[in-house]
């Protein structure tokens, strides 16, 4: 069953949701699976007809009817469908362009993921120093009423691993941010640090990176990231990270 639904999956994720509604009108046709002939010829393109071969193969081996099948697809489908319409993605690089990839830099990326908070926003980074113009956006947000919250490494001084005093930095900063750094680290992470580079907005949008608050992460260094626009994903992140202030393992400033 499980090699069916991943053919189906793969199918529907290639396929117009109209053509796949195609596709189950001739499968609820099919007296059994073996006459597949039908749906081979269906298929416009190799790779498709590939699909559409082991989608008959995995078929000819199931116990499932016609009838069952087409609404396997016509359910994989709308669901596929709905996911993509409220889920969208977006390469983030900063670095030498290839000139051939269009993609956009990470400053730009962060402070469109700032200047579009409401409510709330919580970014998490190893290290913040020298950023301008992401510091003026926080402040904006903060000054319009966004509730912002971030986790930084410590200090050495104060029991983390970088020399300087990001988290110092920023609470002077931004005086009504809610500052956290990662305060219980029992085994098996003890000695860990805080390496998530992330800032997500509302529960609606993400940017996920291996980007610093850093200005040479925002204009030279060779940094790669995502942002999610929609989905479950910001939701779980922003909830997440909630829930680690909630159950403590952040202790706050």
């Amino acid at each position: 069953m499980d090699n069916l639904l991943n053919i189906i999956s793969n199918l529907v994720s290639e396929i117009p949701p109209e053509r796949i509604e195609q596709l189950a009108n001739i499968v609820r046709d099919q007296n059994e699976p073996h006459s597949s002939e039908t749906l081979e010829d269906w298929a416009l393109t190799p790779l498709i007809k590939e699909r559409i071969c082991e989608l008959s193969a995995c078929w000819r081996s199931s116990e499932i009817s016609s009838e069952q099948l087409a609404g396997m697809l016509l359910g994989a489908s709308h669901t596929y469908q709905n996911v993509k319409s409220k889920s969208n993605t977006e390469l983030v690089w900063t670095g030498p362009s290839s000139k051939l990839i269009a993609t956009r830099k990470t400053e730009q990326v962060l402070l469109e993921v700032i200047n579009a908070a409401n409510k709330k926003i919580f970014i998490t980074s190893f290290v913040a120093y020298d950023v301008g113009s992401i510091m003026a956006a926080l402040t904006m947000a903060s000054k319009k009423g966004v509730n912002i919250s971030m986790l930084l490494e410590s200090s050495k001084k104060h029991g983390g691993e970088i020399s300087i005093d990001a988290i110092g930095f920023m609470k002077e900063a931004l005086p009504t941010a809610k500052i956290y750094f990662w305060d219980k680290k029992e085994e098996p992470f003890s000695g860990g640090k805080v390496h998530a580079k992330a800032a997500v907005t509302d529960e609606n949008i993400c940017f996920i990176s291996s980007a610093n608050l850093t200005g040479h992460a925002m204009g030279k260094n060779m940094e790669a990231g995502i942002l999610i626009r929609g989905g479950t994903i910001p939701e779980k992140l922003h909830k997440h990270l909630d829930a680690l202030v909630t159950t403590k393992i952040l202790g706050r400033i």
